[in-house]
């Protein structure tokens, strides 16, 4: 699996299957992301959730124009409002992508706070031959799957979640390695310490990714 992160929650995944083929999953282009708008080859494009840092509105048609047979995947809740070739996905759901079977899990955002409205947020589970989870993208929720899983796309800071919650949930799930997701609210100068404190506190592999660079996992 190699994986490429696009700033904030969007994450390119490139798995190579049977005969050399290979699958290529898009999460989550949202505004605060970027170098995204290149991409062509996707199998899938799969959103978590409607709020705007997850799906950029205005950068999408673009995208999809670039990347005519992906599939695209999201909560029920963005498909109403994207409509067009967007299937709606509920908790429960299992579908294929290439050679990939993905799970949606979960099915609610975090708690902003009690007085907004709760909206829709599908994580993926995204497993293969070799492993039923070999990456987690849990968009913006910390829902724990209590299953074994390789790579977790691990929230690191949101206005819904303290770093005490962050580190409790990479504890939680447990994964063999975990990469940062979501930061695209913290200043650069002080991503370290949200990230040291991930580090330090859980016994998971806890790589951070080099924005626009493909990583081997």
């Amino acid at each position: 699996m190699q994986l490429t992160h696009f700033g904030h929650s969007c994450l390119l995944a490139r798995f190579s299957g049977p005969s050399d083929a290979e699958t290529t999953v898009l999460f989550d282009p949202g505004t605060f992301s970027h170098g995204f708008e290149g991409i062509t080859g996707l199998s899938a494009i799969l959103i978590t959730h409607q709020h705007p840092d997850h799906a950029d509105i205005e950068r999408l048609p673009a995208l999809l124009d670039a990347n005519p047979d992906a599939a695209l995947y999201c909560d029920p809740q963005t498909a109403q409002q994207l409509g067009g070739s967007w299937r709606a996905v509920r908790a429960g759901d299992e579908f294929t992508v290439g050679h990939l079977t993905v799970r949606g899990v979960g099915g609610r955002h975090a708690i902003i706070h009690p007085d907004l409205p709760e909206i829709d947020n599908i994580s993926y589970l995204l497993g293969d031959g070799d492993h039923p989870a070999r990456l987690m993208h849990p968009g913006d929720a910390l829902f724990d799957p209590g299953e074994p899983v390789d790579v977790l796309a691990a929230p690191a800071a949101a206005p819904w979640m303290k770093i005490s919650e962050a580190v409790d949930y990479l504890r939680a799930v447990a994964p063999a390695r975990a990469v940062p997701i979501h930061h695209g609210i913290i200043d650069p100068s002080a991503r370290g310490i949200y990230f040291g404190r991930l580090r330090e506190m859980t016994d998971t592999d806890f790589q951070v990714l080099d924005e626009e660079n493909e990583t081997a996992f």
